[in-house]
């Protein structure tokens, strides 16, 4: 049977993750953050992070950057707005409550939109990826770092297995790499220029779409 995801359900969940997010996701992901981080830095301009969370991130970005964090849980956007007062962070633009399948933006506003274990979960990705090609300038970069799915064998069959109970906690396990490919062909307006792996394991990757 197909699980769905939903929206508000997808919130309630990070809502109670937000006490214990830092401490949770913190350590296993430093590594991913820091390389779309770096990846962002690059580029610079104006930067989208899409699921800021506790806006963990915030602080790691350089100054050229001007940033801009949404996420669809207002609980753990508390942490975030915090995290910003008694950082001082001034490269900060806003800090809301914006759900990824529908951007309250203007089309090409950003230079940079990083997605950091977002993809996964949103009910539904491909909505969020377009919306993510949209307020993309020509010549920007979609950064995403994502849990990949193997989509078949054992390891495809315990993913699905586990998805009733991951869908409850905010996330999904099974969503394959074809997903992003089919995406991409799809959409037409962006090209793969990096997959990299991540740690934790070999099921996480740095993804690098190019605007055309």
């Amino acid at each position: 049977m197909a699980i769905t995801m939903q929206t508000q359900g997808v919130a309630a969940a990070y809502d109670r993750w937000a006490p214990i997010y830092d401490l949770v996701f913190g350590p296993v992901f430093r590594r991913g953050r820091s390389v779309a981080i770096e990846a962002a830095d690059r580029i610079g301009g104006r930067v989208l992070e899409v699921g800021v969370g506790t806006g963990i991130s915030l602080p790691q970005y350089g100054k050229q950057c001007r940033l801009y964090g949404i996420d669809i849980s207002d609980g753990i956007l508390e942490k975030a707005r915090r995290r910003v007062a008694e950082l001082k962070l001034g490269n900060v633009e806003g800090i809301a409550v914006m759900d990824a399948e529908a951007l309250e933006f203007e089309d090409a506003s950003f230079d940079v939109i990083v997605a950091q274990y977002v993809i996964t979960a949103v009910p539904n990705p491909e909505r969020a990826l377009d919306e993510f090609a949209r307020v993309v300038r020509s010549g920007g970069e979609i950064i995403i770092t994502t849990r990949i799915g193997a989509g078949q064998g054992l390891r495809g069959k315990i993913e699905k297995a586990l998805m009733p109970i991951t869908s409850r906690l905010g996330f999904r396990t099974e969503f394959p790499f074809q997903r992003y490919a089919d995406w991409q062909q799809r959409n037409g307006s962006v090209r793969l220029v990096e997959r990299s792996p991540l740690p934790p394991l070999v099921h996480f990757e740095l993804l690098r779409f190019r605007k055309n």
